[in-house]
């Protein structure tokens, strides 16, 4: 997506709007430092006429108290612009920080299933963070140089009109190579941000799957394939630099123009006496300190279509839109019951189907099972009734109401998901069972331990519940891992749990300990269990078999085995090897 470079500046000045005071305090130090360097330039005529030809002994004295009293001016100047305008900078782009992660959060599950985290994690990082860089700088840079450059020009024309029009000559030219340049300089920011989400993308990756690397000895594929994203990343930033290098030199070559007019035109007139030499040295003075800015005002032109590139990338995921939000009137649902119907429900992630016409009633408190082939839609039910996504037809229902019209806050209240990735933090044991519910009190985090049988290995870590578990939990087992997200399960005492595929990672010792678990969990909760293992869903109130999104069969254990339909075949092909 192109944006505007206009409506991006006006977007950057909302966010700036809050600091105002601290941007205006900074123009006005800026005043004191600009005015301080056009000062020097307004004083070189009497430092020439008077002080060095006429030698006026009265004024020497005062040269140094001068010299001083600039320096002191321009230096606390300095101070106050650079402190205040970086600061309001860095709140500026804290705030745009805090609003991507915030809306990125609330993006649907859908949006994640489209877009690589790598590539998100890049514009909340990588291009916030180049916002960062360039934003505090090219605005201390802009504000100074801008007021020092129309300072100056204002004593270059007092000086000498005709002089200060043939310096002006070269600045119109100077434009249009700039802004090319400015326009490459954008362009080539935006696509190399692109190709270092890219690279971000893969490095993620590859932290995350770093078992998988080592297990199957994949390092120097990887690397390889790091390098190629590395070097995509280092054509586009190549340019980025090749494009800003040249800008100074093609500055300093039309100033050099303008420069030599100046003092072939300025020269004969001193020679005319037209004007004193102190005059010639005051305009020079002027000119050169006035080019000075003019080059630095081309760096910040580069800066800001930096920034712009990042800006653009910044926007359009802040402007992603949301696909699962709440209704105007939705309302804050109480504690349901728990019965649960799908009516009509067709759903699909792009053009396949893959629900069709889907219905069940499921009774409050009991236990339906979800079984079938791989892609039969198990996990989409429960995403779908989760509201990761919503239907294109039909409607899911809660107690008789429609989950749409419900908040999504109170929801997920009503609802506790124990999943077959069991993400863990890198945080305390404690802090992980109690995730679902933060005001909980140590005792019912420890009695959510006990349920779930995870009390039985905390008891012998040495600093049991305070144990931080590292990474995804990676200092426990499968089978431990799953009990701690068991009891953050039961600790958030939803009257809807949801298990998809809760022990199919783990060993037949571990699974025994985490069923033992579950039984807890389930008590006096309407259950949704999708599984592959049949022997876990044996006791199930109704068993739900799915082929291709559609039921083809419902029944008790015993009575779908008396068939001569998928489940028997299923359940045949499982525990073949013990008949």
């Amino acid at each position: 997506m192109r944006y505007n470079p206009r409506l991006l500046y006006r977007r950057l000045y909302r966010y700036s709007k809050p600091y105002l005071f601290r941007i205006l305090l900074a123009m006005a130090a800026s005043l004191l430092v600009s005015g301080s360097d056009v000062a020097t330039a307004k004083l070189v005529k009497p430092f020439v006429d008077d002080v060095l030809i006429a030698s006026k002994s009265g004024l020497v004295n005062l040269v140094p108290i001068i010299v001083l009293g600039l320096a002191l001016i321009k230096g606390a100047g300095r101070y106050i612009q650079e402190y205040f305008i970086k600061t309001a900078g860095q709140l500026v782009v804290q705030d745009i920080r805090n609003d991507l992660y915030r809306h990125s959060m609330n993006l649907s599950m859908g949006y994640f299933s489209r877009s690589s985290t790598g590539n998100v994690m890049s514009r909340i990082l990588n291009d916030v963070g180049s916002l960062q860089r360039t934003a505090a700088d090219v605005v201390v840079e802009g504000l100074r140089e801008s007021f020092t450059l129309v300072g100056l020009t204002v004593v270059a024309f007092q000086s000498d009109w005709r002089l200060a029009s043939i310096a002006f000559v070269v600045m119109p030219i100077s434009i249009v190579p700039a802004s090319v340049i400015g326009r490459r300089i954008k362009d080539n920011t935006r696509r190399g941000q692109g190709a270092l989400g890219n690279l971000t993308r893969v490095l993620q990756e590859s932290l995350a799957g770093i078992k998988v690397i080592k297990a199957f000895g994949t390092e120097t594929r990887e690397s390889e394939r790091f390098r190629k994203e590395n070097q995509r990343f280092y054509y586009f930033i190549r340019k980025v630099l090749k494009y800003d290098s040249a800008a100074t030199p093609v500055v300093e070559i039309l100033s050099s123009i303008g420069i030599g007019a100046v003092l072939w035109y300025g020269i004969q007139r001193v020679s005319q006496g037209a004007m004193t030499q102190g005059d010639l040295s005051s305009f020079l003075a002027a000119m050169l300190m006035m080019y000075a800015p003019l080059k630095r005002l081309t760096k910040v032109s580069n800066a800001v279509q930096r920034a712009l590139g990042s800006a653009e990338r910044v926007f359009e995921l802040m402007d992603e839109k949301l696909d699962i939000v709440d209704r105007e009137d939705a309302l804050v649902a109480a504690r349901p019951a728990g019965h649960i119907r799908f009516d009509h429900v067709g759903f699909s992630y792009g053009e396949e189907p893959v629900l069709h016409d889907f219905n069940l009633a499921i009774q409050a408190g009991e236990i339906v099972a979800l079984v079938g082939p791989s892609g039969s839609g198990k996990s989409t039910i429960i995403g779908l009734l989760n509201r990761f996504y919503d239907p294109q037809q039909g409607r899911i229902l809660i107690d008789g109401q429609d989950i749409r019209q419900l908040t999504q806050q109170s929801l997920k209240q009503s609802i506790a998901l124990v999943d077959q990735e069991t993400f863990l933090f890198n945080d305390t044991i404690r802090n992980n069972i109690r995730y679902g519910r933060p005001e909980a009190t140590d005792g019912e985090v420890e009695k959510a331990a006990s349920l779930a049988y995870a009390d039985e290995f905390l008891s012998v870590m040495p600093e049991g519940y305070e144990t931080v578990i590292g990474d995804r939990g990676v200092r426990l087992s499968g089978g431990q891992r799953q009990r701690i997200c068991i009891a953050r399960a039961i600790l958030r005492d939803a009257p809807i749990l949801l298990l998809d595929e809760a022990t199919s990672a783990l060993d037949t010792e571990s699974e025994a300990m985490v069923q033992k678990a579950l039984v807890n969990l389930m008590e006096n909760r309407t259950t949704i269990v999708v599984a592959h293992r049949l022997s876990t869903v044996m006791h199930a109130d109704k068993i739900v078999v799915l082929e291709n999104g559609r039921i083809c069969e419902t029944g008790r254990h015993q009575d779908l085995l008396s068939g001569e339909g998928l489940y028997r075949r299923l359940y045949e092909m499982q525990f073949a090897d013990r008949v």
